[in-house]
């Protein structure tokens, strides 16, 4: 930068303006003169009294024969007072350029400059190391130098030439003392900080009013460079330069990119008034006046200043025995504090710096602390030490291979001062994001990049081919310098005889500087902004330092491979062209790190918690690699440079399919290891992607694809891979404390190289830990629940054992939680038992095949009794207490309702989800209106149905008619069961027979007689005798004559009398005969059998009161169940409603509007790059063009299209949610119409007509993909005119023009609309009704998914500008009399950024998600996941994300709690209060007219 410049060096040299005249006379003389003269001129100064105070030089020859005098006496021994008055004489002389005093003398207050251009030359003696009195000469050099700082600071009238005497004056005096080698204790030492303090201050005071020539700013860097072994000369330049770049920056960059905040008295050594331009020519001088700062890792650099060399000679010592002086010890440390300037420089250019509170410039999160030897290194004997030794040789540079030993123990820190980053910053705090003005890496790396590389590979042992020449780094001297010998080279007993050396501080702790420069690369790599391009050679050299730092075969250098981990979390999520190559090294380095459980090695430098939540963002990001990219093999750069072994892992390459072993193994070893709460939530995350992509891959058969491939490349031997692909040269393997590290790897194989062995594995491994170390930690067992949850889903076939151990563990837990004392229950311990019974609804609902099994069944059976009534009946001791005997105590009332759920789930849902209607609804698709639409009545009125409450928790509404498709003339009922669960028809029918004969036979009808047969037999003509004939034959006697005869008897009035009885007789004779002959031709006449004489059966009845018949059958109508319980509050088992009472209906509507199922609504949005605007956002869904292909995919995997207006579950919008008589069935048809992805960017899933939705047995989603509409921009949030709001109340039904009691929008409401009246989703918000409440449906939790193409657009999305956009109509109103404000705030909404990477993959960053439920899996933070398993994993984390929300909520309450709440609240309001007589003669009425169609 000034190589055509002269240094002024030579002419500082032999300036001889600091000598006097008296020099030239011997000493005595001198120091006479001087003592004379000086006193009389100090006692002026000191009097108090004005006249005697004047100045007694009056002339200009007085005035310069007198500065010869004191020129000469600043030269003097310290013994006496004369060199303190010489001081007090020219520190007030001085002043004449601020101000005027009488005590200077007039010649030098008319030609100021002139003579403090002359003094500022003879005070450069004071500075001149004396023997003795040391302490009185720092005190008169500390006077000097204050003084010339204020002069320097107050002074107007200072002309040009006296400010370059005055720099060159403080450059000459810095390096008189500041060159040589420092004295332990010398005035160096002690004045160090002042004087480059007040030379840089002086400086930037000068660059202000009077910009330095280049040759002042090559003098001081040549000198500078002399000084550095100096700790303060390094700490103040960086001081400097800091304040420099914060002003820097403020004018650059704008106020919108973040400042760069340094301490105060740091940013006031950088003057006001010095302007923009001059600030930046400054900065850029500065900057390189401590020329390669890399120099400082080399003591033989620093060694061959004049000043070494100068001692070097006095002592006729060896050059090795001054690289190994004392004051070079230091050179560690400063050499860490210069490269921790450079990295908070490239922290502030790249926008993500803070403050520190403690010192100097600010601290970037995840940096290293050198460790001090004072204060953290214990006192090891010498040859325990890890050794060093320094030799000089005549070779270039050459290093060996570095010990292997362990190195010197150092105490751990505690958290309060974590060396891993600036103490005011929480391990919990989020790392501050890249700024998006900030500059390029290239441009940052042409600055800075040549020191960080070349300190990335400070003391590195590279290839013979491969040594640096000077030009690539500052550590190659025409000596030679080995810094790299094994310890069996050097001397023990030399070790411990030479004080000089100690291998706790030299050369080791070089890796200290060097860890910062290696981190400092790192997080500049890792803040290229998408699309970037960066340069191939700052590529090539960067993998080069990582490779170096993460070698662990030889030598682990656990500083640099500490700081190159915590710094590289998005590493590999940054698109970094060849990242890939270094995959295998990262392994290695976490399979160092992650299995070992105390990382003791490590506490020196890092806090371990944040080492080791760095190493799983790595991990996170490099688990999907070996499945996308399969038999793709990792080219190594640089083959066998590293190693001089014949043979090396890491220089052979391997594919990556190969490489995921190793990575589960490490994924394993860490969950097995972890202790912290949020690293373990991290690593559960891992586990679901990782086993839900492997199992998306078996189901689609890539895996023999795969394996067919990889066995075409056997035949190359330079290609050959790891048979097990575990690497067994890692020392991680032998460090980790887990099971499996002591595995043999063919058991790994067969674990973990399929979906189902990983599954298993997973189950196992987080089973035995909730039920152990995780049962007592919240947000631990939250994560795994959820990633159980999650196991439950994945779609590969596992061991019924291996299911019936998650189902046992889950239930295990709920066992203990509820078993914990009554102090330890908390609402966070029972949302721990609510969270741990939706986990065990998953797992029965994905496999209800699991409770055939007996044992499973009573397990889960009695967990349910236990959430319900709080403890079991059947206790260990096989005591049984049944449950009426005992008292219900359930934990809580949220624990209870869990289990209650429960019990729902498997008495109604398993097995019968989804239903025949579809999984949008688990209820019957019927209501009233469309029974009495099919039914054979003339009349559509409602009060056809009788409706009845049983046990205060079902309402039955029974219709006693036939439906009209109904040919069966038997008794039959349809009733509509509204409870808990849900809205379920059932026709009921009575039938006596089974179902075979009514199949074959007319009901009720008897079997017909068989005809008589008349002519069967013979028919004989016979007369019957009243008496047999020998009764004739038998003789009368006396008592058969006593009897006259009745001739003997008739008188004549007798004879006309028997006469008449004759007559009577043959016409009673003649009458019987005609009407036997009557008879007998009627009866010839007649069938048989005969209808009139036959016994039939009745006639089956037509009429039937059908609910009277069903309840009785049930045992409803016994007075025993009419009657009210006694000393209860609690009303009978069977209770009347009245129908006919005002606003019946409408709370029967809706009850049948509050849904069954949690719902939650995600609203998707697309963002291309450069976006700020939701306009620009809203239009990108439009057209197809306008998005990447995979976005479309992505939708589609989401959820399946609906028809909103067709569509029976939730929509997005309560206005068009849970239609029950819109739907035809037609699921087939929807699908058909729906219009293809092709013709659409995702915008015709608004919500308007079409959404996205999926649904299980357990919750039901709405995707919806806002897009822009003209009506949404011309409206305004004020509310709508009186007239449109008449209008819109005119299309509800008149029930809603009613006093307000709970519902807002009722299913008729919705029916009755027309297409074009459904209000668009960024309309619904603006048309609600005035004056009216929302249907209490929350709270609820609404996540907004982002589709970013450029990763740095996720600072600008305009979330609050979208929040209009997100509305659902769940929301609150604020005030009745104006339109619906949303009270969502955006730091409320969860928002999920979905980035597609250049490889394929996808970058997650999740963001919104607050509180102490806030990590929610199974996407985390910085997760890289496939395309496959995308969308499976971004529901599952909705579907949680929503669950902890509830979890956290006050106010929510299960869906069953508000059924069954609503259904008490219509029993009190509508109950039918008839007495017993009333009630049963009500069951013999008719209810409405029953007249049957022809």
């Amino acid at each position: 930068m000034y190589s055509e410049w002269r240094s002024l060096q030579l002419i500082i040299q032999s300036d001889r303006g600091h000598m006097s005249v008296l020099h030239s006379y011997p000493s005595n003389v001198g120091k006479d003169v001087a003592n004379a003269v000086v006193r009389p001129l100090g006692q002026g100064l000191n009097s108090s009294s004005a006249t005697s105070n004047e100045s007694i030089l009056k002339t200009d020859k007085e005035v310069k024969w007198t500065m010869e005098v004191l020129c000469y006496g600043l030269t003097l021994p310290l013994d006496g007072e004369t060199v303190k008055l010489c001081v007090d004489v020219y520190t007030d002389w001085i002043m004449a350029l601020v101000a005027r005093r009488d005590s200077i003398p007039q010649p030098i207050v008319k030609e100021p400059n002139l003579y403090v251009q002359t003094i500022l030359k003879h005070l450069q003696n004071l500075f001149v190391p004396r023997p003795d009195y040391a302490h009185n000469q720092i005190s008169l050099c500390m006077r000097v130098l204050v003084a010339v700082q204020k002069l320097a600071r107050e002074s107007v009238n200072m002309s040009r030439e006296t400010w370059e005497v005055l720099l060159l004056f403080l450059l000459q005096i810095n390096d008189t003392l500041l060159a040589a080698p420092t004295v332990p204790g010398g005035l160096a030492e002690n004045l160090a900080d002042k004087l480059i303090g007040v030379l840089f201050e002086v400086w930037f005071l000068a660059c202000t009013r009077c910009f330095p020539t280049p040759p002042y700013w090559k003098t001081a860097r040549e000198m500078l460079a002399n000084w550095r072994h100096h700790p303060a000369v390094v700490e103040q330049w960086s001081k400097v330069i800091c304040a420099l770049t914060s002003r820097l920056l403020r004018f650059t960059y704008g106020p919108s990119f973040p400042p760069f905040k340094v301490p105060d008295e740091d940013a006031i050594l950088i003057p006001a008034e010095m302007d923009n331009d001059c600030v930046a020519q400054t900065w850029f001088r500065v900057l390189h006046m401590l020329s390669n700062p890399v120099d400082l890792s080399n003591p033989a650099i620093i060694s061959t200043t004049p000043k070494f060399q100068e001692q070097l000679l006095s002592v006729s010592g060896m050059a090795q025995e001054m690289m190994q002086h004392p004051c070079l010890k230091q050179l560690p440390q400063i050499f860490f504090r210069a490269m921790r300037g450079v990295s908070c420089l490239v922290d502030a250019f790249l926008g993500i710096s803070r403050p520190r509170s403690d010192s100097a410039p600010p601290t970037p999160v995840n940096r290293l602390n050198m460790p001090q030897a004072s204060s953290t290194m214990n006192t090891t004997p010498p040859h325990s030490r890890r050794m060093r030794s320094v030799t000089v040789t005549k070779a270039t540079v050459k290093t060996s291979s570095g010990s292997t030993a362990h190195p010197p123990k150092v105490t751990h820190q505690t958290s309060t001062t974590s060396p891993l980053s600036s103490p005011n910053q929480t391990s919990s705090e989020p790392r501050p994001l890249p700024a998006p003005t900030r500059p390029k890496v290239n441009s940052v790396l042409n600055l800075f990049g040549q020191w960080l590389f070349d300190a990335g590979l400070v003391h590195c042992r590279l290839h013979n081919g491969m040594n640096r020449d000077g030009s690539m780094t500052g550590i190659t001297t025409p000596a030679g310098l080995d810094v790299r010998r094994k310890p069996s080279q050097i001397s023990t007993e030399n070790m411990v005889a030479n004080p000089l050396f100690d291998a706790n501080e030299f050369p080791d702790n070089y890796e200290a500087g060097r860890a910062e420069a290696c981190g400092t690369l790192c997080r500049i790599f890792c803040s290229k902004k998408t699309g970037e391009e960066i340069l191939p050679v700052y590529l090539s050299r960067f993998y080069m330092v990582l490779i170096q730092g993460l070698q662990i075969n030889d030598y682990i250098c656990r500083p640099v491979l500490a700081s190159i981990i915590l710094n590289s979390p998005a590493l590999f999520c940054s698109d970094l062209k060849g990242i890939d190559v270094l995959v295998p090294y990262f392994i290695s380095a976490l399979e160092t790190i992650l299995p070992d459980r105390e990382l003791s090695k490590f506490k020196a430098y890092v806090n371990p918690t944040e080492l080791r939540r760095a190493s799983i963002h790595i991990l996170l990001s490099m688990l999907p690699l070996p499945h996308h990219f399969g038999t793709v093999k990792a080219e190594v750069l640089l083959e066998g440079k590293f190693s001089s072994e014949d043979s090396s892992l890491h220089d052979k390459p391997v594919t990556f399919l190969s490489l995921k072993l190793r990575l589960v193994n490490v994924l394993i070893g860490a969950l097995q290891t972890e202790t912290d709460p949020n690293n373990t939530q991290m690593i559960l995350g891992a586990m679901l992607n990782i086993v839900q992509d492997s199992a998306l891959l078996e189901a689609i058969g890539s895996q023999t694809e795969l394996s067919v491939g990889d066995s075409t490349h056997i035949s190359f031997k330079s290609h050959s891979r790891n048979s097990s692909g575990i690497s067994m040269t890692s020392t991680g393997s032998s460090e980790a404390t887990t099971p499996d590290s002591e595995r043999p790897a063919q058991a790994l194989l067969r674990d973990y190289d399929t979906a189902s062995g990983l599954l298993i594995r997973s189950i196992h491994l987080v089973t035995q830990r909730l039920n152990s170390q995780w049962r007592q930690d919240m947000s631990i067992s939250l994560a795994a629940l959820e990633l159980l949850s999650g196991l439950a889903k994945v779609k590969v076939s596992v061991d019924s054992t291996d299911r019936k151990r998650a189902v046992s563990s889950v239930c295990s837990y709920i066992v203990h939680q509820c078993s914990r004392p009554a102090p330890f229950h908390s609402r966070d311990l029972h949302s721990m038992i609510v969270a741990a019974f939706q986990c065990l609804c998953v797992w029965l609902t994905e496999h209800p095949d699991m409770l055939n099994e007996k044992d499973c069944l009573i397990e889960v059976l009695e967990i349910v009794e236990l959430g319900i009534s709080g403890s079991k009946s059947k206790t260990s001791d096989q005591e049984v207490r049944h449950k009426g005997d005992k008292e219900p105590n359930p934990a809580s009332m949220r624990v209870k309702d869990a289990a209650e759920a429960t019990l729902t789930c498997i008495m109604q849902l398993l097995g019968a989800f989804p239903s025949p209607s579809g999984p949008a609804s688990p209820c019957s698709l019927l209501n009233e209106e469309t029974l009495i639409k099919y039914s054979r009545l003339t009349s559509t009125s409602k009060n056809h149905f009788r409706y009845f409450v049983l046990d205060n928790s079902i309402i039955l509404a029974m219709l006693e008619q036939p439906l009209g498709n109904d040919q069966n003339p038997c008794p039959s009922v349809t009733v509509l069961i509204r409870g808990m669960s849900g809205r379920h028809a059932w026709t009921m029918q009575l039938y006596h027979q089974p179902r075979g004969s009514r199949a074959s036979q007319k009901a009720f009808v008897p079997e017909p007689h068989p005809p008589p047969k008349d002519d069967v037999g013979i028919k004989y003509n016979v007369k019957h005798r009243p008496f047999p004939e020998e009764v004739d034959k038998i003789p009368f006697v006396k008592a058969d004559l006593s009897i006259p005869d009745l001739h003997e008897i008739v008188t004549d009035q007798l004879e006309v009398q028997h006469e008449k009885l004759k007559k009577l007789m043959a016409k009673q004779i003649l009458y019987e005969n005609t009407l036997e002959k009557i008879s007998e031709e009627r009866l010839s006449k007649t069938l048989f059998p005969d209808p009139v004489t036959e016994c039939i059966p009745p006639p089956p009845a037509q009429e039937f009161q059908t609910a009277r018949l069903l309840l009785s059958h049930f045992g409803f109508l016994s007075l025993e169940a009419l009657k009210e319980p006694g000393n209860s509050c609690r009303p009978p088992n069977l209770i009347a409603l009245d129908s006919t009472l005002a606003g019946f209906f409408d709370d029967i509507g809706y009850l049948d509007l509050l849904p069954t199922r949690p719902f939650e609504t995600v609203f998707i949005f697309y963002m291309k790059p450069g976006q700020k605007t939701s306009q620009e956002i809203l239009k990108n869904v439009e057209s197809s063009s306008n998005v990447q292909s995979h976005f479309l995919e992505f939708l589609l995997s989401l959820g399946w299209p609906v028809d909103v207006g067709k569509h029976p579950g939730w929509t997005g919008h309560v206005s068009t949610s849970w239609l029950i008589n819109a739907c035809n069935g037609s699921e087939g048809k929807e699908q058909e119409e729906m219009v293809a992805p092709d013709d659409t960017g995702g915008g015709i899933f608004n919500g308007e007509k079409k959404a996205l939705y999926y649904a299980d047995a357990l919750t039901e989603i709405a995707f919806v993909v806002p897009s822009f509409m003209e009506s949404s921009t011309d409206s305004s949030e004020s509310g709508l005119t009186s007239q449109e709001a008449e209008t819109q109340m005119d299309l509800l039904p008149s029930l809603l023009k009613q006093t307000p009691l709970t519902l807002e929008l009722f299913p008729n409401h919705s029916e009755n609309l027309s297409n074009s009246q459904r209000l668009s989703p960024t309309q619904k918000s603006k048309r609600l009704p005035l004056g009216r409440t929302v249907p209490p449906l929350g709270p609820e939790t609404k996540v907004i998914v982002v589709w970013v193409e450029r990763f740095d657009d996720i600072e600008n999305f305009p979330l609050n500008d979208l929040l209009p956009e997100i509305n659902t109509g769940v929301e609150t109103t604020t005030n009745s009399s104006t339109s619906l404000r949303t009270t969502t705030s955006d730091k409320d909404v969860p928002v999920i950024f979905i980035h597609p990477l250049k490889t394929g993959l996808f970058r997650i960053k999740v963001q919104g998600v607050t509180g102490k439920f806030s990590m929610v899996i199974p996407l985390v933070d910085g997760m890289v996941v496939s395309r496959r398993a995308l969308g499976f994993l971004v529901r599952q984390t909705i579907i949680n994300i929503c669950r902890r929300k509830r979890l956290e909520s006050d106010s929510y309450n299960p869906p069953h709690v508000k059924r069954k709440q609503k259904i008490v609240d219509i029993v009190h309001k509508y109950r039918n209060k008839l007495l017993e007589p009333e009630f049963y003669t009500s069951l013999f009425q008719e209810v409405g007219p029953k007249s049957l169609n022809p």
